[in-house]
């Protein structure tokens, strides 16, 4: 076992390094600057049953230290994700992690059932998306919707579930420990803040849906203080996100506790952030001696 070998779920990942969702493909926009294969893994574009086209409009708008999006989950659908997309994800040689979305309770059953079909290793259950008008993040934003999906998804799905929670949830920690009893083998977080910009020019909503969601550096002292709460307050594995653009950053999340770290937004402001990231944390464990880096997670 190397020093950066990491357990997930159960599942073994080369690092504690993997691609948030939405923000790296199925893992082959990144080839022309590294090798995807380097990665612990990869969070897939996020999937809903019948796919989507998205949101209308502006889509993407540059913030300071960040940016907001409202993509409105475009994705080709869970038959095409089956058929096409887990075949591309399973070569890059990353562990492969499904992030799957939905509108209705039904959708998210049906679309786990289909997807036992797919070469995958996690199944990332998104109930925390902010940019859909119906739906997503609405699943999240308590204990009780978020436990009732979280069960019903489990009872169907033949891969350790991996649910992404809601940093816009009444109660963080009561989102968490609810959907660690309906059976979640580990909890990911945390998806963007929702936000606004207004267009002082046109006096409009920059977005279509009027707020969006907020993610990059600006967000990370949040997510930090809500990974380390969660991490406190459950048992299972807990994967932290949200304006990780250093190694010294995924380092304070694994401190926190955190098994592991996704990575979003800096991978557009720099496409080789998360291969830094990686060199940067196994340098760190050869300078303090560490045989893995499981040896400082959760010391804080």
């Amino acid at each position: 076992m190397s020093r950066l070998t990491t357990i997930l779920a159960g599942v073994e990942l080369k690092n504690p390094v993997i691609a948030a969702s939405g923000t790296f493909g199925f893992g082959k926009e990144f080839e022309g600057y590294f090798d995807p294969g380097i990665l612990g893994g990869i969070s897939g574009k996020g999937l809903t049953l019948n796919g989507s086209k998205g949101n209308k409009g502006i889509r993407v708008c540059e913030t300071p230290a960040g940016m907001m999006n409202s993509i409105g989950l475009e994705n080709p659908g869970v038959e095409h994700f089956v058929k096409e997309g887990c075949k591309i994800m399973r070569s890059t040689g990353a562990a492969v992690i499904c992030n799957l979305g939905g509108h209705s309770l039904e959708d998210y059953v049906k679309a786990a059932e289909l997807l036992n079909e797919a070469d995958i290793d996690i199944l990332e259950l998104n109930i925390s998306c902010p940019n859909v008008k119906e739906g997503g993040m609405a699943f999240g934003m308590c204990g009780a919707t978020a436990s009732d999906v979280v069960k019903r998804v489990k009872a169907v799905t033949r891969f350790p579930l991996m649910v992404k929670l809601s940093p816009n949830a009444n109660d963080i920690i009561e989102v968490a420990r609810a959907v660690e009893d309906a059976g979640a083998d580990a909890i990911s977080l945390i998806n963007t803040l929702l936000g606004m910009k207004i267009d002082v020019v046109r006096r409009k909503p920059i977005f279509n849906n009027i707020y969006a969601g907020v993610s990059g550096p600006a967000v990370m002292p949040i997510a930090l203080r809500m990974v380390h709460q969660v991490c406190k307050a459950v048992k299972i594995p807990v994967v932290g996100m949200g304006g990780i653009s250093s190694y010294t950053d995924a380092l304070e999340f694994i401190m926190a506790g955190a098994v592991a770290v996704q990575v979003g937004t800096a991978n557009f402001a720099n496409p080789y952030t998360m291969p830094r990231i990686i060199e940067g944390l196994e340098k760190y464990c050869i300078q303090n001696s560490l045989e893995n880096i499981s040896e400082i997670r959760g010391i804080i």
